[in-house]
């Protein structure tokens, strides 16, 4: 029935709102920003209706999350980083209507999921930066996921994105686009260095493994990357434990996506971090390839939270 048309892995540095304003940061980040419009331009130009925001600054203890308030906005301002984005206003419409068909689904393949339709929570950064330069228009209805999972396995989040797939082409009447909301690398500047490092990569280590990935990710290297994730998310400090990546190439078809991924805005340092905003071709997948590749891929890992 549905479509989903466009997935990509994005960028969502607060860094990009401190950008919009006057003084030492001005324009610094327009790179990422275009970076975002264009991502957008694409979502429209492809009739996309929603966004689905696999969102890394969302933390949940228990379960998977959804929220589908039928809209949403207010002022922002990011209790992490207060001097960066402070009263920052946001508004766009939700899809309730999405929202609890992506739960029923996930709950159908055994993930645990629910959603929030009558609700007050807010949405996070990592949904309401891209939002600000994709969206201010408010075109897009927008769904947000939880991706910063604490007890929770990448296996799980691979399933859950392959779910959410399901519920768009099997069960949705409408045209969908889904964002991994986080970093690369994810380790912030030690405090008193964050100024030296706004825009490097906090070790040679990191940002050699990030480009590393980059270039399985261009190669359509999808075996060997599923297979490394754990470690990557582990050795490679991945935000959210990269619990959005896990979402993302779970929907695209985990080992077995025959797609490659191309650059919108090239790797970049924040803070420490590794950054990006790449765009992953949507390719048709069997059904079964999910649970076949998570067999495949899950040998040798048992990292706690992490396995595969």
């Amino acid at each position: 029935m549905g479509k989903l048309a466009l997935a990509a892995k994005i960028t969502h540095v607060p860094s990009m709102y401190l950008s919009e304003l006057p003084g030492p940061r001005h324009g610094t980040r327009q790179d990422a920003i275009e970076g975002h419009i264009e991502i957008g331009r694409r979502c429209r130009e492809l009739g996309v209706d929603t966004i689905v925001v696999f969102d890394t600054h969302w933390l949940v203890n228990a379960n998977y999350h959804v929220n589908c308030a039928p809209d949403f906005k207010g002022l922002y301002t990011s209790n992490e980083l207060p001097h960066f984005i402070s009263n920052m206003e946001y508004a766009f419409p939700g899809n309730p209507e999405l929202g609890g068909l992506l739960a029923k689904v996930c709950n159908d393949w055994g993930v645990e999921t629910l959603a929030h339709e009558r609700t007050t929570l807010a949405p996070e950064y990592g949904t309401l930066v891209p939002m600000r330069y994709m969206n201010q228009d408010r075109h897009f209805k927008v769904v947000s996921v939880s991706a910063l999972c604490q007890a929770h396995y990448l296996n799980d989040s691979a399933r859950l994105g392959w779910a959410m797939r399901r519920a768009v082409e099997d069960h949705y009447d409408g045209t969908v686009a889904f964002f991994a909301s986080g970093s690369l690398s994810h380790r912030f500047a030690q405090n008193g260095l964050a100024p030296e490092y706004a825009f490097r990569i906090w070790s040679p280590f990191l940002e050699t493994l990030d480009r590393d990935v980059i270039r399985l990710w261009q190669a359509g290297e999808w075996k060997t990357f599923c297979g490394m994730l754990p470690e990557y998310a582990a050795k490679g400090h991945g935000e959210g434990f990269m619990h959005d990546t896990a979402m993302l190439l779970g929907a695209l078809g985990w080992s077995a996506y025959g797609g490659r991924a191309e650059v919108v805005t090239p790797y970049f340092g924040a803070s420490g971090t590794g950054q990006i905003n790449a765009v992953f071709p949507v390719t048709p997948v069997a059904d079964d390839a999910i649970p076949k590749a998570q067999a495949s891929a899950a040998e040798g890992y048992t990292h706690v939270n992490q396995r595969l």
